[in-house]
């Protein structure tokens, strides 16, 4: 069997920035990355997200009194055209995967909306003020629609007969909730290395997934996907290996560490002063005036113990959080020095 040992990659820390993060918006930060993965991921990422995520769409229609999308309405202001194109605008989320049915039916003056729709149980209807037609004095307007589940973009699926005994009219079906993905690559440091990548992927949706949820499901997608180009059993790198960064594993004084979450880190950055983290003048002064003058004096402090340090606010500890997570680090390591220094010197065999 073979015994080949493989360097580990470098596993990046990923955030979502919480300022603005909701349904719609989402930024997410993944660093360090090891040089040039950044644009691979990124491309790789976006166009799954693009056109591969799953979602709900109207896909046709059957509206009374008209059997083609040329026609005009008795009684409505819109014609059938632009009704459709409005229809085309629903936002709905299908809680089960499943196709199902509305209805709507309106026999009054004023505007109709998406909250005038009935539907089946599974299906949620995200944008309810969204204006479908206007109907005029003695006017109604009734509209039978069929939902189905899709990836991506579809285009109107008519059949060879196009004038159907329902009359129903087919539409172009966008199922995919992501509106818009955007990612850049910029340079980030870890330790006296200044060439790793830090991505940031900015995923827009209309609302009836979140950033986080199609994130999750493109990302699944990919993997599905790429799986079945492996050749043979996949290579656990840092299961295999720990190369130079992680030998004997690291005890801990609490119950949540373990080793795992030193892959991936230049475990010489612990013991460099606390300036390898650029963090502001005002933190800085604060946690060298506490004797915190290395980076693992302060991954071991707990966030009580780094707020109770005089003129340390909770600006300063956010501020401390994003710069260690930056490096693949957290308050509350508890690492044991000693166990530590033993992972930095190189074995006798590497002399």
């Amino acid at each position: 069997m073979d015994k080949r040992e493989y360097k580990p990659l470098t596993i990046p820390t990923l955030s979502w920035n919480q300022k603005t993060l909701s349904r719609n918006h989402g930024e997410l930060v993944a660093q360090p990355l090891t040089p040039g993965f950044g644009v691979t991921l990124g491309n790789a990422v976006r166009r799954a997200l693009l056109g591969g995520v799953e979602g709900t769409a109207v896909t046709s229609v059957i509206i009374k009194g008209a059997n083609n999308e040329f026609s005009a309405l008795p009684g409505v202001v819109e014609d059938v055209m632009q009704v459709v194109l409005n229809i085309k605008r629903l936002v709905l989320h299908s809680t089960t995967g499943q196709a199902g049915m509305m209805h709507l039916n309106i026999e009054r003056e004023g505007v109709v909306t998406a909250s005038d729709i009935v539907g089946d149980d599974h299906i949620d209807i995200i944008n309810k003020d969204h204006v479908l037609a206007h109907v005029s004095p003695g006017g109604s307007l009734h509209i039978q629609f069929f939902v189905e589940n899709g990836r991506g973009y579809r285009l109107a699926q008519w059949p060879e007969n196009q004038l159907q005994a329902d009359d129903r009219i087919y539409l172009d079906a966008m199922f995919s909730s992501v509106s818009r993905v955007s990612f850049d690559v910029e340079k980030t440091r870890v330790g006296g290395d200044i060439d790793y990548d830090k991505l940031i992927i900015t995923i827009d949706t209309n609302g009836a997934q979140t950033p986080v949820e199609v994130l999750h499901y493109a990302v699944s997608l990919l993997r599905t996907q790429l799986e079945h180009f492996l050749a043979s059993a996949e290579i656990p790198f840092n299961e295999l290996s720990a190369g130079d960064i992680a030998a004997p594993a690291v005890s801990y004084d609490n119950t949540r560490g373990n080793a795992a979450e030193l892959r991936g880190i230049p475990l010489d950055l612990l013991f460099k002063p606390i300036e390898e983290l650029e963090l502001s003048v005002r933190a800085h002064n604060c946690l060298i005036n506490a004797d915190m003058k290395r980076v693992i004096d302060l991954v071991n402090l707990q966030e009580d113990d780094v707020l109770h340090i005089k003129n340390f606010g909770r600006k300063s500890l956010n501020e401390v959080k994003e710069s260690l997570a930056a490096f693949g680090l957290s308050l509350g390591m508890n690492l044991k020095e000693s166990d530590v220094k033993k992972m930095v010197q190189p074995s006798p065999e590497d002399e």
